[in-house]
């Protein structure tokens, strides 16, 4: 009789399945799969058997023996073990014998096959069937997976074992278990494709195996097979896929997953639901987001705090404030303490509803309950203090940060800076750059923030500073960066310069945006020369730069400034043509162009094209109108667009008064500009320098000086700037009252605050004093004049020749006339009239040289 050879003789792949194992756990739910994933099967009444190793013998008194040279084949094992078929241990002890004589064929054979359907026979030696499979697969012998399912499924019908499931099943998770996924995945396949049943903790083992290893699109794959064949499947399945769906990024997906699964009529837990509630919040629809959370408490489950957050931070996301405190109230009630992630959200939330006062008292408040704030609460609420010019506290909130420990992020500090450029703190905007620069985390945004001010305002040599540091610091300007310099150059007009950095830019292989190309566009417009803006129009389209609607309105706006409003009208109407109707502001420009040439008719006619085509008016709309009519004299026609604008609903703001108080001051009814004046305080407006230069001029032209000179008073009380204007016209006023004393003091008043006066400056001062025979005064403006290197013009020597005619002093006026000549100034007509005649039609009456007294 031949003994079993001792263990070591024994091939490897089966030596773990003869040692004594435990039994196996009872409960059938699905978990997530370990790193080597193991099934534990139940029977077909759902109790759990228990894994059992028969006792092995010695020796093996019932089979046949065999000498040396017997024929030891295949069919002989196979007829062997069927003649056993019944009795699972005395199969598996022969085999055991058996595979150690010679002859025996080992691999993918019969008896090994046979073996197993006799095993998984007997729910007693299940877990001995899937012993031998895993030592099998993951040995290094082992075939392919579609050959041993095909050989496995082969003996089933060649020997007539009824197909048990199970050893299918143990056949795939065994490969899932030795990491042997493509064979996993034929497996899998084959046993659909047999209508083999899957046992639901295998798929969703194998599944998730799959997904584990980012082998996704075959895990879905899989998955749609098994739903579209209608093979059973439950929540943990669902869960499966519904991950992977949001691993790829696939949301949508992920949520028709789910809809699917409550259609079938599959019972899910609150994991598929809290993935459910993820994907609404990862699409910003707050709304379902709610709904799912209150099936899941229908239901009597209490959701997670993450899934709480998840939904308030969405409801965020969306605005809705009012649905986040609601379910930050729920979060509370549900047995959950708010966390930092809420709390930092909501505080969001306040100041981006303006209310940075109930963020400041939520951050003291989680402060007081023991949350520690970290760096992104702290990002939060510095970020809400700058957007809301609250300077001191953010300050104050960085320096807590700081010596809190956490160090500042380039965003923090980035925020702040904008902040203090905002707040027109500029030192301290430079302070707090310098600090990131020598900190060394400035980027190319910390950077771009000083430039972008800088040339806003025109500083183009401080930002070239700027651009210099960030190169020598080794930070690459970005398309950003030269949209900032290209902009400073164009405020300063010197478009040399900005076509220069365009061409730099595009040698470093920096496209040129639609932002670049708008700016230099309204660059050159503002120049004056708009065949060039149009030529860079044309430049952008050619290089497949879609123009935006700033674009468009840039250039109608520029033509309209340039006198061309027509050419600007042509232009709209072939951009409605091509289905372009979101252009109000392009229609206000041409209004507002026709309105400056004086063509109040196609001024109206664009206007009623306006409302024919449903495009909104507003109150830039009215006022430029308003404006118009004003001017051309028709003011009750401006106050009949006043009352239609206020039908509408529509405010009306200070540069609308500014027109209607100023055409009422033209027309010298300085009752109604005064009403107007009263009722702009009623609107919660206040007047600006404009209003105010209008109202000190209508007084002066009704020769009220008293009043004007009470409104500059009253100007300067409520801090509003004086300017060129308002001292030109109060000078007026005070040198044709006679009041030389009181105009010089405005006047150097004037000059005390760097306010430079222009030509028609100069003219009133050389009318003023010429009337009140002050000619030789006069004559020294006009000295004052050439050593500031300004020109006096025509009407300033014409103004002066006759006031020297009505002194008498012929030979200076006509010394006056030579050096206009000597000066390139051309004598107009009123020159020579003087001259001629001696008369000058000015403000006061003619001038005749007999009639002319000291």
């Amino acid at each position: 009789m031949r003994h079993f050879l001792p263990s070591s003789s024994r091939p490897s792949w089966l030596i773990s399945s003869l040692t004594p194992h435990r039994s196996l756990c009872s409960s059938p739910t699905f978990a997530p799969e370990p790193e080597n994933p193991q099934i534990y099967l139940s029977d077909s009444q759902g109790s759990r058997i228990p894994d059992k190793t028969p006792e092995f013998s010695p020796s093996i008194p019932t089979f046949t023996n065999l000498n040396e040279n017997s024929v030891f084949s295949q069919t002989h094992v196979v007829e062997s073990l069927l003649s056993h078929r019944n009795d699972p241990d005395s199969a598996f002890n022969y085999f055991i014998w058996a595979e150690n004589q010679r002859g025996f064929l080992r691999g993918i054979s019969d008896p090994y096959c046979v073996l197993l359907h006799i095993l998984v026979s007997s729910p007693n030696h299940y877990g001995l069937a899937r012993k031998l499979l895993n030592s099998y697969v993951s040995s290094d012998s082992s075939p392919s997976g579609i050959l041993l399912f095909d050989h496995l499924f082969s003996c089933s019908e060649r020997f007539h074992f009824s197909l048990n499931s199970e050893v299918f099943n143990y056949l795939l998770n065994s490969y899932v278990r030795a990491g042997r996924y493509r064979d996993a995945i034929d497996c899998f396949n084959a046993m659909v494709l047999r209508n083999i049943m899957l046992n639901v903790t295998v798929v969703n083992i194998t599944l998730s195996a799959l997904v584990r290893r980012n082998m996704i699109s075959e895990a879905r794959k899989l998955y749609d097979d098994i739903v579209s064949r209608g093979i059973g499947c439950d929540c943990a399945t669902v869960h499966v896929i519904m991950r992977a769906c949001l691993k790829e990024g696939k949301v949508d997906e992920a949520e028709e997953c789910f809809s699917e699964a409550k259609t079938r009529a599959i019972v899910l837990d609150t994991a598929v639901y809290s993935t459910a509630i993820h994907v609404a919040c990862s699409k910003l629809n707050a709304d379902n987001a709610c709904e799912l959370l209150e099936e899941m408490k229908t239901k009597g489950w209490v959701p997670s705090e993450g899934t709480f957050t998840n939904v308030i931070c969405a409801c965020m996301k969306q605005r809705n404030m009012i649905e986040a405190l609601r379910m930050k109230d729920e979060m509370i009630r549900c047995g959950h303490s708010m966390n930092l992630v809420v709390a930092t959200s909501l505080m969001k939330g306040y100041y981006l509803q303006g209310n940075l006062s109930a963020a400041l008292d939520l951050f003291n408040k989680i402060v007081e309950d023991g949350l520690i704030p970290n760096k992104v609460t702290y990002a939060v609420l510095i970020e809400g203090c700058c957007r809301h010019g609250n300077m001191e506290k953010a300050s104050e909130l960085y320096t807590r940060m700081k010596l809190a420990g956490i160090q500042p992020t380039v965003y923090i500090v980035n925020s702040l800076i904008r902040g203090f450029l905002n707040a027109g703190l500029l030192d301290k905007a430079t302070d707090q750059f310098d600090e990131a620069v020598d900190a060394g985390f400035a980027n190319v945004f910390t950077y771009n923030n000083l430039m972008s001010w800088f040339s806003k305002g025109g500083k183009v040599n401080e930002a070239r500073i700027i651009w210099d540091k960030m190169v020598n610091k080794g930070i690459e300007p970005s398309a950003v960066s030269y949209n900032n310099m290209i902009l400073g150059n164009c405020r300063q007009g010197n478009m040399d310069a900005a076509w220069s950095l365009l061409s730099e830019m595009m040698e470093k292989n920096l496209k040129a945006n639609v932002v670049t190309y708008s700016i230099l566009i309204d660059g050159y417009f503002k120049k004056g020369e708009e065949n060039q803006a149009l030529g860079i129009f044309d430049q952008m389209v050619v290089s497949g730069v879609a123009p935006t609607d700033v674009t468009y309105n840039t250039v109608i706006n520029g033509l309209c400034k340039a006198g061309r409003t027509s050419e600007a009208k042509s232009m709209l109407n072939k951009l409605v043509e091509k289905g372009l109707t979101s252009l109000p502001m392009a229609y206000n420009s041409i209004i507002d162009g026709f309105v400056k040439e004086g063509s109040m008719n196609s001024a109206l006619a664009v206007y009623t094209e306006m409302c024919e085509s449903g495009i909104s008016q507003n109150v830039i709309t009215y006022t430029s109108l308003i404006d118009g009519f004003c001017k051309s004299n028709n003011i009750d026609l401006a106050l009949k667009l006043r009352s239609e604008m206020r039908s509408k609903g529509i405010q009306l703001d200070i540069t609308t008064y500014s027109a209607l108080i100023d055409g009422f001051c033209k027309k010298r009814d300085m009752v109604s500009a005064c009403e107007l004046f009263d009722e702009l305080y009623e609107d919660g407006l206040f007047p600006n320098s404009v209003v105010y230069n209008s109202m000190i001029s209508g007084f002066r032209d009704i020769s009220n000086m008293e009043a004007a000179l009470g409104l500059h008073k009253r100007m300067i009380n409520e801090g509003i700037p004086c300017d060129l204007a308002t001292y030109t016209t109060l000078i007026d006023g005070l040198l044709k009252d006679g009041k030389l004393l009181l105009a010089s003091d405005l006047y150097i008043e004037m000059l005390a605050k760097d306010i430079v006066p222009d030509a028609v400056t100069y003219f009133v001062l050389v009318h003023g004093l010429c009337n009140k025979g002050q000619v030789e005064n006069a004559r020294t403006i006009l000295d004052d004049m050439y050593t500031k290197n300004m020109t006096p013009n025509v009407l300033i020597y014409n103004t002066l020749i006759a006031g020297y005619f009505k002194e008498g002093n012929l030979q200076e006026a006509f010394r006056l006339h030579d050096e206009m000549l000597d000066r390139g100034l051309t004598p107009d007509d009123t020159t020579y009239d003087i001259l001629v005649t001696g008369k000058y039609k000015g403000d006061s009456l003619p001038l005749a040289v007999s009639s002319v007294s000291t």
